[in-house]
């Protein structure tokens, strides 16, 4: 005789169930069916707590968590899931198979048995923990005591090799995945894409691509975005245009990264095409409007980039404003940045370019109005701000307001001290520029190359052969900085002005064997230290390489008329003359600003 199901309250282990409500369900008939039964003991058992799993699954909010639960049912379920019986089902996922945070990481001979769902399952949740070493030690347990992985256990395996970075590892898990899943897995196709990719291994990713044969929308964003993260813009296109042909439809993200990559590539043609498919398909220009006027702004058409920013009808977030006014500093759009600036809410990004504008053009009236802001929206803690400020007056010729703008900065970078002292050496303040690099060192802060550009160039400008001869030996031996030409330029004329031509020359072959090779600059110091000691055979043969190097560059001419000038060969100085009037070639004249208020 079956016994009647009770209406209220099922009890497990003295512990009270909720009844589910319909109350004639197919699960209580079995339950009913099931006490009949109970001869069988333990299979009983067994049979009525998967039930109570069932019936938790069908009377919880499938949102909650587990120690949201109601302590009984709590109870129950840290009972239940001591046994190591077996849920596939994902209506059930949440409740058993996959353990809490608590036990996810369990050791795998303690992990109770469970299914490959199951096991995917806890390896999906350890990857997405950025756990990776554990969700790698549970794949090789897996990988010694299953044959049955699929694709569903490679996808997060092969995110976890691209936390990693790791090659060779990334390689094995791509071999067992061809060995145990189909090559027709999407999804851990274009996991292995993106593995690749942060591995620096865009050839590999390339071949996985081509060898595709199911490709969606997710692949081919993954492909296009690493192309264009590793410096394969041009193919990156490419791509792009066969995805174009294949009739697949792309979004606004793939978009944005085709437009960094014309951006990149300095492709107006290309970079236009796309901002047509932009306004043909309808997509939403507040998303593509950053990429678009940055295309424009490393093109030099900024007057577009305009365009687009007026064109938008919807609220302008930051990220646009800041785009747009960079690429006027970008452009030297002076003016139009300075009125962006002032039609803005301020934010760092955009006020540090509005002082890089200010820095360019020496305006400092506005260079003091931006500083205001600074001080009026609490932005004086923020170091980068402050070394665009420092560098705006020791540009506008303001060295006292820039020292004491240097020493309230608490944490000084290497660009702090960099900009103090380039600007100690613009104003030919040799010697003080020296000692604040000796303090620099002695600081802990490491100086970087532009920082021992701007010591050569100060100590150039002061006479300072000794000291610029020790920071030029310092860079190599004790920074492992291989001088570039424009080191070599500085370290030439700080020499030529010295009268020491013959050192010159044993720098410049010194260069020539350590492979720089040099550029026009390089070759004008040259020509500029022998027309100083009147060198003339050597400066003849250097003047010559120049106009090789350099032929339609005014300022290479000039340097050379001054040379043929100082040794009495007006012949030659005539004939540069008139080669300058037969190419239209016009030295650029000096200039100063002023402001009329």
């Amino acid at each position: 005789m079956v016994m009647p199901l009770a209406k209220k309250h099922v009890f497990v282990s003295g512990c009270s169930i909720p009844p589910c409500r319909s109350s004639t369900t197919a699960f209580e008939r079995r339950e009913a069916n099931c006490r009949a039964y109970n001869q069988r003991g333990r299979q009983y058992q067994m049979i009525r707590e998967k039930l109570q799993v069932v019936r938790i699954a069908r009377f919880e909010d499938p949102q909650k968590s587990i120690n949201a639960m109601d302590p009984n049912t709590k109870s129950i379920l840290q009972l239940l899931r001591l046994r190591q019986y077996q849920y596939d089902g994902p209506k059930y996922q949440k409740y058993f198979a996959v353990p809490p945070f608590e036990t996810a990481h369990l050791p795998f001979d303690e992990i109770p048995k469970r299914s490959l769902y199951s096991l995917n399952s806890l390896l999906s949740r350890r990857v997405r923990r950025n756990d990776t070493t554990a969700a790698w030690g549970l794949f090789i347990q897996m990988r010694r005591t299953r044959t049955d992985l699929d694709a569903f256990t490679f996808t997060p395996v092969i995110a976890a090799c691209s936390s990693f970075s790791n090659n060779l590892r990334g390689k094995q898990v791509h071999a067992l995945f061809i060995k145990y899943c189909s090559e027709l897995e999407t999804v851990a196709n274009t996991a292995l894409l993106d593995m690749y990719f942060k591995c620096d291994c865009a050839n590999d990713s390339v071949k996985v691509f081509e060898e595709m044969k199911y490709k969606d929308v997710i692949t081919w964003n993954t492909m296009i975005s690493g192309l264009v993260k590793f410096g394969m813009e041009g193919y990156a296109v490419r791509v792009f245009k066969a995805m174009r042909e294949e009739r697949v439809e792309f979004s606004g993200f793939i978009l944005c990264s085709v437009l960094k990559a014309c951006a990149v590539m300095k492709s107006l043609k290309h970079g236009k095409e796309v901002h047509a498919l932009v306004i043909v398909m309808g997509c939403d220009l507040l998303v593509l409007s950053t990429a678009l006027i940055d295309l424009y702004s490393d093109c030099g058409m900024i007057d577009e980039g305009l365009k687009v920013f007026s064109y938008l009808s919807c609220k302008k977030d930051n990220a646009i404003y800041n785009a747009l006014v960079s690429g006027c500093v970008q452009n030297r759009k002076y003016k139009e940045c300075f009125s962006i600036l002032s039609n803005m809410r301020p934010n760092v990004i955009a006020l540090t370019s509005g002082l890089v504008a200010c820095s360019m053009c020496s305006d400092f009236f506005m260079g003091k109005q931006i500083h205001c802001v600074v001080i009026r929206f609490g932005f004086q803690s923020d170091t980068q701000l402050s070394n665009a400020l420092l560098d705006m007056y020791a540009k506008c010729g303001k060295g006292v307001t820039a020292r004491l703008l240097f020493d309230r900065i608490r944490h000084k970078t290497v660009v702090s001290w960099t900009s103090i002292i380039g600007a100690y050496g613009s104003q030919g303040c040799g010697i003080e520029a020296y000692e604040l690099f000796k303090v620099m060192e002695s600081s802990g802060v490491s100086p970087n190359s532009v920082t021992f550009l701007a010591v050569l160039s100060a100590c150039g400008h002061s006479g300072l052969v000794e000291q610029g001869r020790e920071c030029f030996i310092s860079m190599r031996k004790n920074y492992g900085i291989d001088p570039d030409s424009e080191h070599y330029a500085c370290f030439i004329d700080l020499l030529g002005r010295a009268g020491l031509v013959d050192e010159v020359w044993d720098l410049f072959y010194d260069m020539s064997k350590r492979g720089t090779r040099p550029t026009g600059a390089v070759l004008a110091a040259l020509v500029n230290a022998c027309r100083l000691n009147m060198d003339i055979e050597r400066g003849e043969y250097a003047a010559k390489c120049l106009i090789e190097l350099e032929p339609d560059k005014p300022a290479n001419i000039v340097s050379l008329s001054n040379f043929y000038a100082a040794i009495g060969r007006w012949d030659r100085v005539e004939d540069l003359r008139n080669i300058m009037n037969e190419k239209g070639l016009r030295k650029e004249a000096g200039s100063s600003w002023i402001t009329i208020k």
